[in-house]
């Protein structure tokens, strides 16, 4: 499995964002709940319509660190950045539909309704950094890209992504969003304590 980076650059984010409001709004809303939730791509393809309809989206995490604990469920604001985009592009859709159904029958059952697959996903996500020039990008750049910005923007929300990214130190964390050497050293010089002179 290759290493995949988050979209650091909010100038690509945002082309991309545009890019995917203008070709398809069941992708353009994979995208922005991707990049504003940390969910994983796994969760967020079994979320259903009605899981979204209230502020807050109620889930049971797909992948545990800890199979043997009971999953429990959890749960996350919906950024009101998308939040009217979601509501128009559910407001026609019943609540046991697939959050991001797939537009064709799965071959072996021929079942209608079914979510996209992570497949997808991955080729949805692909195919838009491609025409922006990025490598290193896969459907885990989605979460990693939530992340990265959340600690740029402030890095007192260290602890908030251990604990939503289920890290038990900071080291972790940091290699898991990204952040490369230069911009930490670039956080350290930026640092002023005292004034000189």
């Amino acid at each position: 499995m290759e290493e995949v980076q988050p979209i650091r650059d909010k100038t690509i984010l945002n082309g991309m964002i545009n890019y995917f409001k203008a070709s398809s709004q069941r992708n353009y809303i994979f995208f922005m709940m991707g990049i504003h939730s940390g969910l994983r791509v796994s969760d967020l393809l079994k979320l259903k319509v009605g899981d979204v309809r209230d502020e807050h989206v109620n889930f049971v995490a797909e992948k545990t660190k800890n199979r043997r604990k009971k999953r429990k469920r959890q749960k996350f604001i919906i950024h009101h950045v998308i939040r009217d985009d979601l509501m128009r592009y559910i407001a026609s859709k019943d609540d046991d539909e697939y959050l991001f159904p797939s537009r064709q029958r799965k071959k072996l059952t021929g079942a209608a309704g079914e979510p996209i697959d992570r497949v997808t996903a991955y080729r949805m996500i692909r195919d838009a950094a491609a025409r922006f020039g990025l490598k290193e990008i896969g459907t885990h750049s989605l979460r990693k890209t939530w992340g990265y910005h959340m600690y740029t923007e402030n890095p007192r929300n260290l602890a908030l992504l251990m604990k939503m990214f289920g890290h038990e130190d900071m080291t972790t964390t940091l290699l898991y969003i990204g952040l490369t050497q230069d911009e930490m050293d670039e956080s350290i010089q930026a640092l002023s304590l005292t004034q000189i002179g």
